[in-house]
């Protein structure tokens, strides 16, 4: 069976964990506890062919900044996320993630992804950073970043709500198996309401989960 290897990075505390446990399976954890999340597998059928996605979690404090990079050989789409709560780690996704990643892994697919976009109208977050002089990150400058690193794309969600959720790994799916000239046209006949597709073939999920060891 065929592998598709997604690495998710970004800062510390930014929902990357919680990002691949809603996603795998359906349920949000209950507390903050970092890199904790095993590496896991989500069985892609692209036409007749079994895919397996692996979904690969990363430690983002600066601790870890020589472990980490161990993680990305052989990666086909990376996932770098920020909170959009948090405009440090959106500014970290420029000043950091996207250097590391190219220096390591350079021509790989990268998707910005903002991730707990439901605490974007939350008067307690929006009061904290009001103190700080500070505003959540919008789409627009998401999608204005994403221009102008070279991303794939700009998507985001909630791990809570699973609100855009699956189409972060729809479209990592995309980036992944779809040359760069052809990822323009899949992406917006996906997001148009089309179904995802690879060299004109469908693509259906089964979710069946299971532990995934490199």
């Amino acid at each position: 069976m065929q592998t598709i290897k997604c690495v998710v990075v970004g800062d510390g505390a930014v929902g990357k964990t919680c990002l691949l446990i809603s996603y795998t399976t359906n349920k949000f954890p209950s507390e903050y506890v970092p890199t904790v999340f095993d590496n896991y597998a989500v069985t892609v059928m692209i036409g007749d062919d079994p895919y397996t996605l692996g979904l690969f979690d990363t430690a983002g404090q600066e601790d870890y900044d020589r472990l980490r990079p161990l993680s990305y050989p052989q990666t086909d789409v990376f996932l770098v996320c920020f909170s959009v709560t948090s405009p440090a780690s959106f500014e970290n996704v420029k000043e950091k993630w996207f250097p590391e990643v190219h220096h390591h892994c350079p021509g790989v697919p990268c998707l910005i992804v903002g991730t707990q976009i439901d605490l974007r109208d939350d008067p307690q977050v929006l009061e904290k950073l009001q103190r700080q002089k500070q505003r959540p990150v919008t789409s627009e400058q998401g999608e204005r970043l994403a221009r102008e690193l070279g991303a794939v794309k700009y998507v985001e969600c909630s791990a809570l709500t699973q609100k855009g959720l699956k189409n972060v790994f729809d479209e990592a799916i995309v980036a992944a198996l779809e040359p760069p000239s052809s990822r323009r046209r899949i992406s917006a006949s996906f997001s148009s309401g089309g179904s995802l597709r690879h060299s004109s073939r469908f693509v259906t999920f089964f979710m069946t989960i299971h532990s995934f060891m490199p």
